[in-house]
């Protein structure tokens, strides 16, 4: 009870945290859009009041900017951005410049809103994960079977888990089988068949046959836990880049404080120094990041990426690097039929005598579809999927259908009785598997299929081969990437028959397989101390740790798990992966930029001291001249709008 109530009140207050920011976004806005009418005002002249109407902005915009340089300042020392422009604030406030004051202040706001609106964050991934912790378990005790709290379950306490349950905790199976989905913990979307022996882990789901198991990791030990806490350690060790106008800002304060009172030392002129105060103002530095991250945020949704971290992009450009997931991100993550292979014998020949080669096979792959037909299993449903798709010929009824988890299926279709299913399932019926065939059939599993054998009258007729297909667009993406200089690598829980066979077909040389999200964390560790920056690609929840843990993670949204975007710095929205290099090229140019809006603020900001320094600008022209070049840099930025690699 006590464990509900701490998770409500964590939910509540995530939920009340999220409502407060965007209360804050949105006041912010409305201050901004009330400022900018003032400022408009007051310099067309327009007296509302008795005062100069520019103060409104200097309340709602200037106030708020002084009072965090003053916190920083005393708390922490902390010399930013915001000290130099409170000094500029106050010089013509003191001096009776009201409106360059207003000016300042608004377009400081107007670089800080943009600024906050392109790092905000969303955290709602470790919440989706709890939820996904399994809040029951079925306990065996001498009385009976008793549901209980699955935080409450000990080592060594037996549990049973029926068809369609998630497993309370980590264990042992000790009676039945059964076929588990496995995909919270290696991203696999078929199942793992399961007997007596086999380990079991927490959150993952039981598909088809009830079976006991004897606890032996509970609470913070088993394996959904341990997921969770991989996030939110990833998480923690990332950190967010911190605006370059904030990186050397005690340089550009020390310069304009020596330059303003220089000047009035040998001018004599108050006024000449405050000039240079406001425009040294860093407004065009300030809005060189955020207008620019904005503006590549804008194209890089346009071809399909929701950007979902501000400074994702600016990490994205020195990536060295991409670490893909397999399933659902380089293939499709469904398994297709690829091959239907005829065994010749007996019964094959008395029942198709004259029929060809590939309508034999047909006639095969047509009788094991229909007695899928009836079956919930994945490669069950495959096979009937790939039949329809590539014939017309209408699938035939099935009768005295039964399942056998962890082996197959049986059944009667044609009036032929028939098994489909996997070795096991032919050796506990006495149907032999030559040497000959399990040559060739060595040939697929070499490849990373999935071996379904079809039998009838007690006889081996064929057996279909399944396996995860490729995308078509990533073998040009992967050699996209490295004409850019960039490394693939392949981090997949899949075996390593499946795992070398796709890379082979990619290009990509480094692979990691049978990945546990912990491996894959580990992976992204040690690439990080090597000093080099990776994207971590992927779609399922096991990849959420490594997301989080790379440099730029990137998710795929269509396909993927809602627990893998929200730990992902970007998601790829419609799921195609060709747009991979198109987004890396926009960061670089994103970057470079901002380097040249840098440059550009720090000329004119030189300049316009130049020019104040002998009285040529006031603190209102200053002020418009270094408006002037703010907007400037958001043409420039803009232009990132409709970019192209080519």
């Amino acid at each position: 009870m006590e464990a509900a109530i701490r998770k409500l009140e964590n939910t509540l207050f995530n939920r009340i945290e999220y409502i407060l920011e965007l209360g804050g976004i949105k006041k912010d806005i409305l201050f901004l859009i009330v400022s900018g009418i003032a400022v408009l005002a007051s310099l067309l002249n327009i007296q509302l009041f008795s005062f100069d109407i520019a103060w409104v902005a200097i309340i709602l915009c200037g106030l708020p900017i002084i009072l965090e340089a003053i916190i920083g300042l005393v708390t922490e020392f902390d010399i930013k951005a915001d000290v130099l422009v409170s000094l500029a604030l106050i010089a013509a406030v003191a001096t009776g410049e009201i409106f360059a004051a207003a000016e300042v202040a608004f377009i400081m706001q107007i670089g800080a809103l943009l600024e906050e609106i392109t790092v905000a964050k969303a955290r709602a991934g470790i919440e989706k994960l709890v939820n996904l912790t399994p809040q029951a378990a079925r306990i065996i005790t001498p009385s009976g079977e008793q549901l209980v709290a699955a935080e409450t379950v000990d080592i060594g306490d037996i549990l049973r888990v029926l068809p369609g349950e998630t497993v309370p905790v980590d264990g042992e199976i000790i009676a039945g089988e059964t076929s588990i989905n496995q995909a919270v913990l290696t991203g696999e979307s078929l199942p793992i068949d399961k007997t007596v022996g086999d380990v079991v882990a927490s959150g993952t789901v039981n598909q088809f046959g009830a079976f006991d198991m004897r606890a032996t990791k509970v609470g913070a030990d088993s394996s959904i836990q341990r997921m969770i806490r991989l996030v939110q350690s990833a998480d923690a060790g990332k950190a967010n880049i911190v605006g370059l106008a904030d990186r050397w800002a005690t340089w550009v304060v020390v310069i304009a404080l020596l330059s303003a009172i220089g000047t009035w030392l040998v001018t004599g002129e108050i006024l000449r120094a405050v000039t240079i105060l406001v425009v040294f103002c860093p407004c065009a530095l300030v809005l060189a990041t955020p207008t620019a991250i904005m503006a590549a945020i804008g194209n890089a949704t346009k071809h399909g990426f929701l950007v979902r971290e501000g400074d994702a992009l600016e990490r994205l450009a020195s990536v060295t690097k991409v670490s893909f997931d397999k399933t659902g991100t380089l293939t499709y993550g469904v398994p297709k039929v690829v091959a239907v292979e005829v065994v010749p014998n007996k019964v094959v020949t008395a029942k198709t005598l004259t029929v060809q080669m590939n309508d034999l096979k047909q006639t095969i792959f047509q009788l094991a579809a229909s007695l899928e037909t009836m079956s919930e299993h994945p490669l069950g449903k495959a096979i009937v999927a790939s039949y329809k798709d590539t014939f017309e010929t209408p699938l035939l009824p099935c009768k005295e259908f039964k399942m056998l988890p962890g082996r197959g299926v049986l059944g009667v279709v044609d009036n032929q009785y028939m098994l489909v299913g996997n070795e096991r399932l032919m050796s506990e019926n006495g149907i032999a598997i030559s040497e000959a065939i399990l040559d060739t059939v060595s040939v697929y599993l070499s490849k990373g299929s999935t071996i379904v054998y079809v039998a009838m009258a007690d006889t081996l007729v064929g057996y279909i081969a399944l396996a995860d297909t490729v995308r078509p667009e990533s073998v040009a993406m992967i050699e996209r990437l490295h004409q850019l200089g960039i490394q693939s690598i392949l981090l997949t829980g899949d075996n390593e028959n499946s795992a070398y066979s796709i890379g082979s077909q990619l290009g990509i040389r480094e692979i990691k397989a049978n990945c546990l999200p912990e491996d894959k964390l580990n992976y992204m560790e040690q690439y990080q101390q090597m000093n080099q920056s990776l994207v971590m690609i992927g779609d399922g929840i096991n990849d959420a740790p490594a997301l989080k843990k790379a440099n730029v993670g990137i998710a795929m949204g269509g396909v993927g798990s809602d627990i893998a975007v929200e730990a992902a710095d970007i998601a790829l929205v419609d799921d195609e992966v060709k747009e991979l290099p198109h987004l890396i090229a926009l960061s670089k140019r994103m970057m470079s930029t901002i380097k040249w809006n840098l440059a550009f603020a720090m000329i004119l900001n030189f300049t316009a001291i130049g020019l104040s320094f002998p009285g040529i600008l006031n603190p209102v022209t200053g002020a418009l001249v270094h408006n002037a070049g703010s907007v400037l840099v958001i043409i420039n930025s803009a232009l990132l709008l409709k970019w192209r690699s080519e």
